[in-house]
């Protein structure tokens, strides 16, 4: 095989493979818009529509890790083949579900596949361009694939809500990942070569159901603790949630390859970015949520027309990370901070201004700009202050926290936006709730500059690059 086939197949090789990040980011989004319209076919309450999007990223949280070590232990394509196979059957599931019981359920486990789904095609980017030059082009590929399913997921979760062909129209939000998943399977089948397996790995099973088992109770009885005026169970679940917590880090400090290398959180640099990204990634979530909710319930408009309202949100965010990339080597967290500077500017505008449509849209187009700044390197700063060769177990503690702080931000500002609707729903009560949750995501925005504030200056820009280049390793 000559030296421009090679080429031309691992390029080819990596647009299968990006298949398995544009499903996965594409069934966030493609909820958040569709959330009023399957509350309504289902008859299901506040609290069990926030499950649907916290119980898909709480089940992609806990198995991330073990994940990417099934990929090293059975072999990446394999692990790869059957994560999008199950991704495929467990959409099928949701969109054949009668109850929001069911649909949570199925959501759960398609937020699991989706973990070993996902982490194989990082792990396969870095086994198919050893080379750091053509690296850097496909992680590139993988960053511009997110925002894509970002804006693809907003576009059809609005088209297909609104679509009565046959069966319900949100199902189909399901059923959509049926062809995408089965041409995907083939084409691993046919064109991804398997990659050596290393034997030694373990998988601490028992840590990942005591993890998810807490962080369930939590989200659980926070949600749905709320919907029923907090009955003593809700706090019996959130004492039972802190007694699995210690458990679990007890069993993680005796385990000799633990779920989470807890020896990284004596460093205090990294905590501190681990907080920073827990508070980020809860308004993120939470706030897409509830503007979705807000221009669909409370101004009035279409599902459609709500998709059409985040496209400039998603190209400012993609403009702004490609600018952000050229700044952080020489400004570092300062980048990060402008950015924070500019959500607070959104985040003011709409709670005292009586916006319309077109004014929320811009609104929700600055944030855009401002998160752009912000998001996509969270890691970079994480990574700047921890040792080369822990730079692998923090990237992975850093996927665990940011799915289950957005799962957090779901349950926790969502759970206010939507306590506030607990009143009679009118255009008022909706702008009012959006005002308390934004005032919640004020608060998450105080707590995330704060971080940045307390973080070391950042390291010099080759050994930031050194830590990013081992992690891509």
């Amino acid at each position: 095989m000559s030296t421009s086939s090679i080429a031309i197949n691992k390029w080819f090789a990596l647009l299968i493979i990006l298949t398995a990040p544009l499903l996965y980011v594409i069934d966030i989004f493609i909820i958040n818009i569709a959330i009023p319209t399957i509350k309504s076919s289902l008859h299901a309450t506040d609290g069990e529509v926030q499950l649907v999007i916290a119980g898909y990223l709480l089940g992609s949280a806990c198995f991330l890790i073990i994940g990417g070590r099934a990929g090293d232990y059975l072999g990446k394509k394999k692990v790869f083949f059957w994560g999008m196979c199950w991704f495929t059957l467990t959409s099928c599931l949701c969109g054949l579900c009668q109850t929001p019981a069911q649909l949570n359920i199925a959501r759960f486990l398609q937020g699991v596949s989706s973990a070993f789904m996902v982490t194989q095609s990082i792990s396969l980017i870095q086994v198919l361009f050893p080379v750091a030059a053509e690296r850097a082009k496909a992680i590139g590929w993988y960053g511009i694939t997110l925002s894509i399913a970002a804006i693809i997921g907003q576009m059809l979760g609005g088209y297909l809500a609104e679509t009565h062909f046959i069966i319900p129209g949100w199902r189909l939000i399901f059923f959509i990942n049926l062809p995408v998943g089965v041409a995907a399977m083939w084409a691993i089948q046919c064109y991804l070569r398997e990659t050596e397996r290393v034997t030694h790995v373990q998988f601490d099973y028992p840590g990942a159901i005591v993890l998810t088992a807490s962080l369930g109770c939590l989200i659980y009885a926070i949600t749905e603790g709320r919907e029923q005026h907090w009955p003593l169970w809700s706090f019996g679940l959130m004492a039972l949630s802190l007694v699995l917590l210690r458990f679990f880090i007890h069993t993680q400090q005796k385990n000799e390859m633990p779920l989470i290398n807890l020896r990284l959180f004596k460093q205090p640099a990294f905590n501190i970015g681990l907080l920073a990204v827990l508070f980020h990634f809860m308004l993120h979530t939470a706030y897409l949520l509830m503007m979705a909710v807000f221009l669909q319930n409370g101004l009035g408009i279409s599902a459609l027309a709500c998709g059409a309202c985040f496209i400039p949100h998603a190209l400012l965010f993609m403009l702004s990370s490609v600018v952000a990339s050229r700044l952080l080597v020489r400004y570092g967290k300062r980048v990060l901070q402008a950015g924070l500077l500019i959500i607070l500017v959104a985040f003011l505008s709409q709670i005292f201004c009586d916006a319309g449509p077109w004014l929320t849209v811009l609104f929700i187009a600055i944030y855009g700009l401002g998160n752009g700044l912000v998001l996509p390197f969270l890691l970079n700063i994480v990574l700047d202050n921890v040792p080369v060769e822990d730079a692998g177990a923090a990237s992975g503690i850093f996927s665990t926290f940011q799915q289950t702080a957005s799962g957090l931000g779901i349950s926790i500002i969502g759970g206010i936006f939507f306590a506030v609707l607990e009143a009679k729903q009118h255009t008022l009560i909706y702008a009012s709730a959006l005002r308390y949750g934004l005032i919640a995501g004020i608060g998450c925005l105080m707590i995330v500059a704060l971080m940045l504030y307390w973080l070391p200056r950042n390291a010099p820009a080759d050994a930031a690059r050194e830590k990013i280049r081992h992690y891509g390793e």
